[in-house]
């Protein structure tokens, strides 16, 4: 049956299912910090609004991609296409037990109630989206992000830090609650690391509260596979600025990229090229999800 909310958003092409094993394994407790799960059944419509039209991405074929990385904790993140629709995020880090969290997308006029039984099953951020239609549209951002500080919530943010909003940073700066971006600020590399929205957000890292996904290499850059060599400097001045607030994941299943679809073991391949460090990668990995998301 067709999807009565596809309208004419283009469809996404699936995810590699065989990753390779990566050539340097994680510790144990290590992490996928933002991975989406996609399922295609009408009782979870797609928002009508959305810009893309993703493929299926099951819990299981996600749980076999971490057995073969080597993973054994994961963020499943709220995706544009499903609006503040959460049940299938929020299923499947039901289904997949205490070592999964979830980052999940409300309106500002969410209840008390409800925030609070999300945090009782394991959602631990709100995610904003800038960039896609469907994600949520936040009017008075301080007062949520308040109600979220206060349950010890974050505000994960997909957004282009190179547009450099001076009146958006204003507002970040002053959020009472911590911060999360998604794709190392999602700057593409031909703006350089000297971009001012860039080296705001390496100044920003100094506040104590903004973390950074090492993720999403492919949407930044110019090269058609990996290991993507124009990204390196911007991952290696994060990590450099700001290890403890380094996070790290695979985007799968990479819905809605401009470049081939990348294998996940090259991918987590790519944060060893970036870091070549034990400790650090380790501190990537497992220490700083722990933190943030409250894993044992």
């Amino acid at each position: 049956m067709s999807d009565p909310n596809a309208e004419n958003s283009e469809v996404c092409a699936p995810f590699d299912p065989e990753p390779a094993l990566p050539a340097h394994r994680p510790p144990p407790g290590a992490c996928d910090c933002h991975a989406h799960i996609v399922e295609r059944r009408k009782e979870f419509p797609f928002a009508g609004n959305r810009s893309y039209t993703p493929s299926p991405a099951s819990l299981t074929a996600y749980q076999h991609m971490l057995g073969r990385l080597g993973l054994h904790r994961a963020v499943i993140v709220q995706p544009s296409f499903y609006g503040t629709d959460n049940r299938v995020t929020m299923q499947a880090i039901s289904k997949a037990g205490s070592d999964f969290r979830a980052v999940v997308v409300t309106d500002e006029n969410i209840s008390d109630r409800d925030l609070l039984q999300l945090n009782s099953s394991g959602a631990r951020g709100a995610r904003i989206n800038l960039l896609f239609k469907g994600g949520s549209g936040i009017k008075d951002l301080p007062r949520y992000a308040a109600r979220l500080g206060e349950i010890g919530w974050h505000i994960q943010f997909l957004v282009d830090v190179s547009h450099n909003n001076d009146s958006l940073w204003q507002t970040l700066k002053h959020l009472p609650c911590d911060l999360v971006f998604d794709h190392m600020g999602h700057v593409p590399v031909h703006k350089g690391t000297g971009n001012a929205g860039f080296q705001k957000l390496l100044r920003f890292l100094d506040t104590g509260k903004v973390w950074v996904k090492l993720s999403g290499a492919y949407r930044i850059t110019a090269e058609p596979k990996p290991p993507y060599h124009d990204t390196a400097p911007f991952a290696r001045l994060l990590i450099e600025n700001c290890p403890d607030r380094m996070l790290w994941g695979t985007d799968w299943p990479h819905p809605q990229i401009p470049v081939p679809m990348p294998n996940d073991g090259a991918l987590l391949d790519l944060l060893w090229r970036w870091v070549q460090d034990d400790l650090t990668y380790a501190k990537i990995l497992k220490d700083n999800p722990a933190q943030l998301y409250g894993f044992g």
